[in-house]
């Protein structure tokens, strides 16, 4: 423990950013991390609890008490050493992660919890600043070849780890750069794609091998990868997108979040596109009160919309949380994200009814959108809340591009699922357990699944942490035993 009253003296401090009417004029990243001494007295607010909830609270088990104590001590290389022990990819959970772990902080209870987040974003930039992030290469090679299907966090946090295990690894990923939903789905005002191309270049010199522009199922055969690797791990994320059935969904400028998030990315990146979806001048509509539904506020806004509102099904979530009967598990609570700070009308307990086209030459385009509010009232036999449309409640509101972003219903891997040979749970991902002598192994001993495409849509994190002990698991399979962390 650092300071033993560090956690009566000091307050939380709030990460630097760019004020919302400097940051809306371009696509970078807007939050600096902590000077060395705000992180020093950050890490002091740390009270070493006798049982770290935060680490507990954390997928990937960050040794968060630790590192705390070496950034108050000001012992950076070995903070680093410790983050990364745990977690293969520190700069980007302290970018886009949640934070969990802050939520389960014992400080939690009745103050403002520890700045984890913001002290491992610290960290990990002090640690590539000094050039202490570097290639871990093997010392010897088993002579085994692994195929990951995937690249993003999951896909790459298994590749990394079964390379160091002296393993030849090769990602093939479909689309044209490496990363997956890292890369095409989290704006670069969140998280600039600098970060994965570092990581990229450290694991090739560590021995893996990127395939990119290949889908396996399409560009190589399922039976390929089977006859030619010892084996396979499926890592992609959960991209079939959740539809909204109602009138008009076929009118133009209703469209998915994943069709317009990806394309701005790739503009950010230098490329020119014939047609991008633009928000510019448009009142937008964003559906789904979620983090893809943040991203596209914020997106929408850099591009210049008119307005932008973002409606959720759900009802409003409660400003604080019940600390007493939530504590340290995540709370429900209503959470407003940079991108609505920049401006966007929000509201709860909405349906969607319908679409609407405009009038003459304007038919076959979006420029309404009816919407009625609902209640939802709980089963008084079965608990079951159930959804009432409230009558006379509709409303029209104008929009002339509405962006669809409620979730993922599993990954689109049917054909490759059906192709190997897999058993599938009830929501469609690849069956396979975390715990046990078959832990990631799908019905198919040669085949092992992580990530969104083993649990279904989640966190960077949690994708972090499959990839970590799917490589274990693969690692044993292969050789006997693994020396491995979990």
């Amino acid at each position: 423990m650092g300071k033993i009253t560090g956690f009566l003296e000091y307050q939380r401090l709030r990460e630097a950013s760019e004020p919302p009417q400097t940051r809306l004029q371009h696509y970078r990243e807007f939050v600096m991390h902590l000077s060395d001494e705000e992180a020093k007295v950050q890490g002091a607010r740390c009270m070493d609890c006798g049982i770290p909830f935060c680490q507990n609270g954390c997928p990937v088990n960050n040794i968060i008490p630790d590192w705390n104590d070496l950034v108050y001590r000001q012992n950076w290389r070995e903070a680093l050493d410790t983050l990364h022990s745990t977690n293969n990819f520190p700069e980007f959970t302290g970018r886009v992660c949640p934070a969990p772990c802050e939520a389960a902080c014992t400080l939690n209870i009745n103050a403002d919890p520890v700045g984890i987040k913001s002290i491992e974003h610290a960290i990990i930039d002090r640690g590539w600043e000094m050039g202490w992030v570097v290639p871990q290469p093997p010392r010897q090679k088993t002579g085994k070849r692994i195929a990951i299907v995937g690249s993003g966090p999951a896909g790459l946090a298994c590749a990394q780890q079964l390379a160091r295990a002296g393993h030849s690894v090769v990602v093939f990923e479909k689309s044209d750069r490496v990363g997956g939903l890292l890369r095409y789905g989290i704006p670069d005002f969140k998280m600039e794609k600098l970060h994965i191309d570092r990581r990229v270049e450290q694991m090739r010199a560590e021995g893996v091998e990127f395939r990119t522009g290949i889908e396996v199922g399409v560009g190589v055969s399922a039976e390929e990868l089977l006859k030619t690797y010892d084996a396979i791990v499926l890592a992609g994320g959960a991209e079939d997108p959740r539809d909204l059935p109602v009138p008009g969904r076929t009118l133009k400028g209703v469209h998915f979040a994943m069709e317009f998030l990806p394309q701005q990315n790739k503009v950010v990146a230098g490329e020119k596109l014939k047609e991008q979806i633009l928000a510019r001048d448009k009142h937008v509509i964003v559906i789904g009160g979620g983090d893809t539904g943040s991203d596209c506020v914020g997106t929408s806004n850099r591009q210049g919309a008119a307005s932008v509102t973002q409606i959720e099904l759900l009802p409003q979530p409660p400003t604080e949380e019940n600390i007493a009967l939530t504590w340290p598990y995540w709370p429900m609570k209503l959470r407003t994200s940079s991108s609505h700070e920049e401006g966007c009308e929000r509201d709860w307990a909405l349906t969607t009814k319908s679409f609407k086209g405009g009038e003459g030459k304007q038919k076959n385009q979006v420029k309404a959108v009816t919407l009625a509010r609902v209640e939802w009232l709980q089963d008084e036999r079965t608990g079951v809340r159930r959804m009432v449309e409230i009558s006379g409640s509709e409303v029209e509101i104008p929009a002339d591009l509405v962006l669809l972003a409620m979730g993922f219903v599993g990954p689109r891997a049917a054909s490759l699922f059906t192709a190997l040979g897999l058993e599938r749970d009830a929501r469609g991902n690849a069956r396979a357990p975390t715990e046990g002598a078959g832990a990631y192994q799908t019905s198919i001993p040669k085949v092992f699944a992580a990530g969104d495409m083993r649990r279904g849509q989640s966190l960077v994190v949690w994708a972090i942490r499959e990839g970590r002990q799917c490589a274990r698991a693969v690692d044993a399979a292969l050789m006997g035993e693994s020396v491995l962390p979990l």
